[in-house]
């Protein structure tokens, strides 16, 4: 069974086990968390974003964990990428937006720049601080080891091809409140990106140069996660709520969607909600499984269609905090 890291606002949850048996390491716990990220090539370790406290590494399974100091960044860090391509290279964005590349697994950074000299960018704003913006998302590109996409929260996708030497602007008809992106390695999505946005779902399959919104069946437009069978470019997952205060409030209400066809579905049989579910983090893990976080537990579903709990220690006040990050590795 994979090792599963999830963060909740102020903890990380890092789990183990079989079917019956699991055992779970609560770490960082008081930490204001954004973002979590973790490589199949190094199970053992995982990276997490926080606000205000920076970046944090954890070794031994998350049992371990230390400051991964980044030289002049700021204090919060937004979004964390590990490159599917080797697992010592990292991406961390902040909060302003900038982006840093660590090539030995963040013992040293780089800054990426030019990213706040893109025409857009005076455009860019997160409304509840609108003086201010910040790198929400970062997705290597698994069949191209320069090319890495990342969303502005809010205001843009942007892209570069040359491992932030360079970057290009968003496209005229790209999401603007990007929340999540997706890739996958499969041979069948080369070129395919996926994301969850305030404005809805979108897919490109010209390596983001295009963009189309598939919103049929799909009542709910505030997307917040994006998850994609690695053997099927049309088998995805999203997770939505009809506005940001629905969707970031413990007790307000969120959805879980299938995408059948051109269309989407409803798949939340075994999980809570919709009523008192917050936005779920989904993912998909080495075991072709999709995978959801919710403020009720965590969930694994063989095919997207049902769901069952995992036996994770999930405490009742645990209800009441955000999901923030998931990985299984």
């Amino acid at each position: 069974m994979p090792t599963v890291y999830a963060a909740l606002d102020d903890r990380v949850l890092a789990a183990r086990g079989s079917s019956g048996s699991w055992r779970t390491a609560v770490r960082l716990q008081g930490r204001e968390l954004q973002a979590l990220a973790a490589s199949p090539a190094r199970p053992q370790r995982v990276f997490v974003g926080a606000a205000g406290s920076g970046l944090w590494r954890g070794t031994e399974d998350g049992r371990s964990f230390d400051r991964a100091w980044l030289a002049d960044a700021p204090g919060s860090v937004t979004a964390v990428a590990v490159s599917p391509h080797d697992p010592d290279v990292v991406w961390v964005g902040t909060e302003p937006s900038a982006v840093y590349r660590s090539g030995d697994a963040g013992e040293t950074w780089s800054r990426q720049s030019g990213l706040t000299d893109l025409p857009s960018s005076s455009e860019w704003s997160f409304p509840p601080r609108p003086g201010t913006h910040h790198v929400r998302w970062i997705e290597p590109d698994p069949h191209s080891r320069e090319r890495i996409y990342v969303g502005i929260e809010a205001g843009a996708l942007v892209r570069t091809a040359d491992g932030g030497e360079t970057w290009q602007d968003r496209p005229a008809d790209a999401p603007r409140d990007v929340h999540e992106i997706a890739t996958s390695g499969g041979d069948r999505q080369r070129g395919r990106v996926y994301v969850a946005a305030g404005d809805g779902y979108a897919e490109s399959a010209d390596g983001g140069d295009t963009w189309t919104f598939l919103q049929a069946g799909l009542e709910h437009r505030y997307v917040w996660s994006v998850a994609v069978d690695p053997g099927n470019p049309e088998h995805v997952l999203v997770s939505a709520a009809t506005s940001a205060h629905r969707a970031h409030d413990p007790d307000g209400q969120s959805y879980v969607y299938r995408r059948v066809g051109d269309r989407w579905e409803l798949t939340m049989d075994g999980l809570a909600g919709p009523d008192g579910l917050a936005r779920a983090v989904l993912a998909t893990g080495p075991d072709g499984a999709f995978y959801a976080l919710t403020n009720h537990g965590l969930f694994r579903s063989p095919t997207g269609d049902g769901w069952h709990r995992l036996p994770v220690d999930w405490q009742q006040r645990y209800q009441e905090l955000l999901p923030r990050g998931l990985a299984v590795v």
